[in-house]
């Protein structure tokens, strides 16, 4: 599920900030080409409910790396595109909702976070009963 809405996060930012801004998932040591985002899922929390009802709290952050010399003025524009792309995205055919959406700027770099939280059934292969 978390790959799912990793997904969705990068169509909605690529459809906000088209091909000039390179989309990363997996971290990269070294050759970042900015402007650039990174998508990470930081603490992933799972809690079950009634029979095979879980509730799935997905914290993400999405860093921006600018690329003029204006960073901060650049960071400020960035968080209100991606408030925009991400208050709604598309995982697996639905529509999911952004909540606890803020952001930090640090060294040059805005740190956008948002949890797309969710419930989900839990399906079981039901064991056939024994005839005798």
């Amino acid at each position: 599920m978390i790959n799912k809405i990793i997904d969705g996060i990068s169509v909605a930012i690529a459809s906000e900030f088209g091909d000039d801004h390179e989309i990363y998932t997996e971290n990269t040591e070294q050759g970042l080409t900015e402007p650039c985002f990174s998508i990470v899922c930081l603490n992933p929390k799972i809690e079950q409910f009634l029979g095979k009802r879980y509730f799935r709290s997905n914290q993400f952050c999405i860093h921006y790396f600018p690329s003029t010399a204006e960073k901060r003025s650049e960071c400020n524009s960035a968080f209100e595109r991606l408030f925009k792309a991400l208050e709604y995205i598309t995982v697996d055919g639905d529509l999911c909702r952004g909540t606890n959406i803020n952001s930090e700027y640090d060294n040059g770099v805005l740190h956008f976070f948002v949890n797309y939280d969710m419930f989900v059934y839990k399906t079981v292969e039901e064991t056939p009963f024994m005839e005798t």
